[in-house]
């Protein structure tokens, strides 16, 4: 009966190594680009924001949010995909941590959050109503806002009153739209109807109980927190989308960064620094097969291989620079291990 292998034991064939390897890269290369692409649409959000420039707020400048992930997500990705193509234990040590520290960030973020939701809520109406301010010079921020008013029929950031801080909305102004809200805080009698503009016109100096059947009158931050509630599995799913991908590059440069401490550690690797103290050359080295990249890895090592007598030989064979490795050894004792 054919048994299948042991992890250990397939952990220690090439095959395994060349599956790690190039998983970790796919997975590099994929969130590399990915970055690039948020990067790039940061860029241009923000160019286009830069010409009707009013938002300061983090949570109020998308285009500068996107800049930071994608650069975050570009710079890291890359220092993977380096790390795993050359077999680099430092920067896929720096890989490994950098993931674990981003990871344990957005955790205590959330613990944080959850702990103090009364300060977390409070923020976020603060920032709100910064944006509610100028809703109309900003139009990153107003798609925003507009979308989700509509989607979660909610109006401002904790109330429908926020809308008072803006300049065009507040009840002593002279603008068409003073004491009045948004259409996009209008209740719709029915899918599809097209919404008068003006049907919050006089609104934001009535009381909550006149205005049923007219603008939704509850803030978006309730809305969206009830909407989380109502939809667990909806919440657990975005949360496992966001963390799952992260501990999957966790566990796959943790398994190969280990896998190279292992085979450098192991009594076949060389140590080229007394390799170079017994007269070897690098030059001497048969690198066919490294690729372009320099970073291939090729069945037997890239050590120079013995060449019979009658051969005429371009380089050094392994038992001439053991012989040399050896005699230096004298005196010292022990099995020289790789770095």
């Amino acid at each position: 009966a054919v048994t299948m292998p042991s992890y250990e034991e397939w952990r220690k064939t090439v095959h395994f190594y060349y599956f790690v390897k190039f998983s970790l890269n796919v997975y590099s290369m994929l969130f590399s680009l990915l970055g690039l692409c948020v990067l790039c649409i940061g860029v241009y959000a923000e160019v286009e924001r830069q010409k009707n420039r009013t938002l300061e707020g983090v949570f109020l400048a998308p285009a500068v949010v996107l800049i930071l992930l994608g650069l975050v997500m570009f710079t890291v990705s890359v220092m993977g995909m380096v790390g795993s193509l050359r077999d680099n234990k430092t920067l896929l040590h720096m890989f490994l941590c950098v993931l674990c520290v981003l990871l344990a960030l957005q955790a205590l973020a959330l613990i944080i959050a959850l702990i103090f939701e009364k300060t977390t809520i409070k923020l976020f109406q603060n920032s709100i109503r910064e944006g509610i301010k100028h809703y109309y010079d900003d139009l990153d921020f107003k798609n925003i806002l507009d979308y989700v008013q509509e989607k979660f029929s909610c109006c401002g950031g904790d109330e429908y009153k926020d809308w008072e801080v803006n300049q065009y909305h507040f009840c002593n102004g002279t603008s068409p739209l003073a004491c009045g809200v948004p259409y996009t805080c209008c209740i719709r009698q029915s899918v599809g109807e097209v919404v008068n503009t003006l049907c919050g016109y006089r609104t934001l100096n009535q009381q909550r109980e006149t205005l049923d059947g007219i603008i939704h009158v509850r803030g978006c931050i309730h809305a969206v927190n009830l909407w989380m509630g109502d939809n667990i599995g909806a919440t657990i799913g975005i949360c496992c989308a966001v963390g799952l991908p992260q501990l999957l590059g966790i566990l796959l440069s943790c398994v190969f960064w280990n896998l190279l401490v292992e085979m450098s550690e192991s009594e076949d690797m060389v140590d080229f620094k007394i390799l170079k103290r017994a007269g070897f050359k690098y030059s001497q080295l048969d690198l066919s097969g490294a690729g372009w990249c320099m970073c291939l890895p090729r069945d037997g090592g890239y050590l120079p291989v013995p060449v019979a007598d009658n051969e005429p030989s371009a380089s050094i064979s392994v038992g001439t620079v053991w012989r040399k490795v050896f005699s230096l050894q004298q005196g010292v004792g022990g099995f020289v291990k790789s770095g």
